[in-house]
């Protein structure tokens, strides 16, 4: 009964630092505190009070870390724009760096466009998307030539 005021410190410490993270930090350590606090109850013996506080905290982390894990952290969910990577087109406004000048049609969409080597793109050619800068993409001709 001597720790027990030392447990609900330390419960109300993990319990707030808990509350002032978006992430699960603490949690498992403020119920291993509510387990430690539950053992002063009942025995005196400080060791025996961390032992079943690390033992709870431990067991809860292993068990339920990997789990929450996957279901706060969510799926990496790419944007439209990261979409067209590697996707083909078609220049609809010829591509030249010097100019510059250059639109392609990929996915539906109208993009500003220049050319991944540096070579002129006539309209009408067939070509991927290799990168994209900005709202810019880098396409290079495709192999199946125009459409």
């Amino acid at each position: 009964m001597i720790y027990a005021v030392g447990w609900l410190v330390a419960i109300a410490v993990f319990a707030i630092a808990e509350a002032a993270t978006v992430a699960l930090v603490s949690i498992w350590f403020a119920a291993g505190g509510v387990a430690g606090l539950i053992t002063s109850l009942f025995t005196e013996s400080l060791w025996v009070q961390l032992l079943v506080f690390f033992v709870v905290s431990g067991l809860l982390l292993a068990a339920t870390r990997p789990l929450c894990k996957k279901f706060l952290s969510g799926r990496a969910q790419r944007t439209n724009a990261d979409m067209v990577i590697g996707k083909e087109g078609t220049i609809t406004q010829a591509v030249d760096n010097l100019a510059p000048s250059g639109r392609v049609f990929v996915c539906g969409q109208s993009w500003a466009a220049r050319s991944e080597g540096g070579e002129t793109i006539p309209q009408g050619a067939v070509v991927q998307v290799c990168r994209i800068e900005g709202v810019r993409l880098f396409v290079r001709p495709a192999d199946g030539g125009s459409r």
